[in-house]
Protein backbone atom coordinates (compact mmCIF):
# COMPACT_ATOMS: atom_id res chain seq x y z
CA UNK A 1 0.00 0.00 0.00
CA UNK A 2 1.26 3.73 -1.20
CA UNK A 3 2.06 6.05 1.83
CA UNK A 4 0.11 8.26 -0.15
CA UNK A 5 -3.20 7.74 -2.14
CA UNK A 6 -3.17 9.98 -4.14
CA UNK A 7 0.02 12.16 -5.65
CA UNK A 8 -0.36 15.51 -7.55
CA UNK A 9 2.56 16.82 -9.35
CA UNK A 10 2.69 20.33 -10.78
CA UNK A 11 5.24 21.14 -13.25
CA UNK A 12 6.92 25.25 -12.46
CA UNK A 13 9.84 24.38 -15.03
CA UNK A 14 10.89 27.81 -16.80
CA UNK A 15 13.35 27.46 -19.93
CA UNK A 16 14.77 30.44 -21.44
CA UNK A 17 13.67 31.10 -25.13
CA UNK A 18 11.00 28.22 -25.06
CA UNK A 19 7.56 27.93 -23.88
CA UNK A 20 6.90 26.01 -20.48
CA UNK A 21 4.25 26.19 -17.64
CA UNK A 22 5.80 28.21 -15.62
CA UNK A 23 5.14 30.78 -18.20
CA UNK A 24 1.46 30.21 -18.01
CA UNK A 25 1.58 30.87 -14.18
CA UNK A 26 1.80 27.12 -12.84
CA UNK A 27 2.90 28.14 -9.19
CA UNK A 28 -0.79 29.50 -8.85
CA UNK A 29 -2.26 26.96 -9.58
CA UNK A 30 0.24 24.73 -7.70
CA UNK A 31 -0.56 26.91 -4.74
CA UNK A 32 -4.06 26.65 -4.96
CA UNK A 33 -4.54 23.13 -5.34
CA UNK A 34 -2.63 22.92 -2.06
CA UNK A 35 -4.09 25.44 -0.31
CA UNK A 36 -7.96 23.46 -1.34
CA UNK A 37 -6.87 20.18 -0.85
CA UNK A 38 -5.45 21.52 3.08
CA UNK A 39 -9.14 23.37 3.37
CA UNK A 40 -10.66 19.95 2.54
CA UNK A 41 -8.84 18.10 4.60
CA UNK A 42 -7.31 16.12 2.32
CA UNK A 43 -3.76 16.37 2.87
CA UNK A 44 -1.06 14.03 4.88
CA UNK A 45 -0.31 10.29 5.30
CA UNK A 46 -2.63 8.18 3.47
CA UNK A 47 -4.32 11.03 1.69
CA UNK A 48 -3.32 13.39 -0.51
CA UNK A 49 0.40 14.90 -1.34
CA UNK A 50 0.35 18.37 -3.52
CA UNK A 51 4.29 18.59 -4.85
CA UNK A 52 6.52 21.15 -6.91
CA UNK A 53 7.77 19.18 -10.40
CA UNK A 54 10.38 20.02 -12.40
CA UNK A 55 10.04 19.71 -16.48
CA UNK A 56 7.21 16.63 -16.85
CA UNK A 57 8.41 17.08 -20.57
CA UNK A 58 4.88 18.11 -21.89
CA UNK A 59 5.36 21.39 -22.57
CA UNK A 60 3.30 21.77 -25.59
CA UNK A 61 -0.07 21.41 -23.08
CA UNK A 62 1.34 23.52 -20.58
CA UNK A 63 0.50 24.44 -17.83
CA UNK A 64 0.36 20.19 -16.48
CA UNK A 65 -0.13 18.63 -13.54
CA UNK A 66 -0.16 14.87 -13.23
CA UNK A 67 -1.79 12.53 -10.88
CA UNK A 68 -0.67 9.01 -9.60
CA UNK A 69 -1.19 6.24 -8.87
CA UNK A 70 -3.50 6.87 -11.81
CA UNK A 71 -1.12 8.38 -14.20
CA UNK A 72 -3.73 11.07 -15.14
CA UNK A 73 -2.61 14.14 -16.89
CA UNK A 74 -3.92 17.44 -16.85
CA UNK A 75 -4.23 21.10 -17.96
CA UNK A 76 -5.53 23.60 -16.86
CA UNK A 77 -6.24 27.94 -17.19
CA UNK A 78 -7.76 29.07 -14.17
CA UNK A 79 -8.54 28.51 -10.06
CA UNK A 80 -12.03 26.97 -11.19
CA UNK A 81 -10.05 24.54 -12.89
CA UNK A 82 -7.67 23.47 -9.59
CA UNK A 83 -10.59 23.30 -7.62
CA UNK A 84 -12.37 20.90 -9.96
CA UNK A 85 -9.65 18.30 -10.01
CA UNK A 86 -9.54 19.00 -5.95
CA UNK A 87 -13.07 17.99 -5.72
CA UNK A 88 -13.85 15.57 -8.53
CA UNK A 89 -10.16 13.68 -8.24
CA UNK A 90 -8.44 14.10 -5.42
CA UNK A 91 -11.51 14.25 -3.05
CA UNK A 92 -13.99 11.61 -4.95
CA UNK A 93 -11.10 9.72 -7.94
CA UNK A 94 -13.28 11.11 -10.79
CA UNK A 95 -10.87 11.72 -13.39
CA UNK A 96 -11.99 15.43 -14.84
CA UNK A 97 -12.07 14.76 -18.17
CA UNK A 98 -12.82 18.08 -19.92
CA UNK A 99 -9.26 18.90 -18.53
CA UNK A 100 -7.09 15.72 -19.22
CA UNK A 101 -4.38 16.57 -21.41
CA UNK A 102 -4.24 14.76 -24.86
CA UNK A 103 -1.84 11.52 -24.87
CA UNK A 104 -0.17 12.98 -28.10
CA UNK A 105 1.16 16.09 -26.38
CA UNK A 106 4.34 16.46 -25.65
CA UNK A 107 7.22 18.47 -25.49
Amino acid sequence: MSYYERHIFFCLNKRDGEAACADHDAEAGFARCKSQAKAAGLMGAGKVRVNKAGCLDRCAGGPVAVVYPEGTWYTYVDAHDIDEIVESHLKHGQVVERLLLPPDVGR
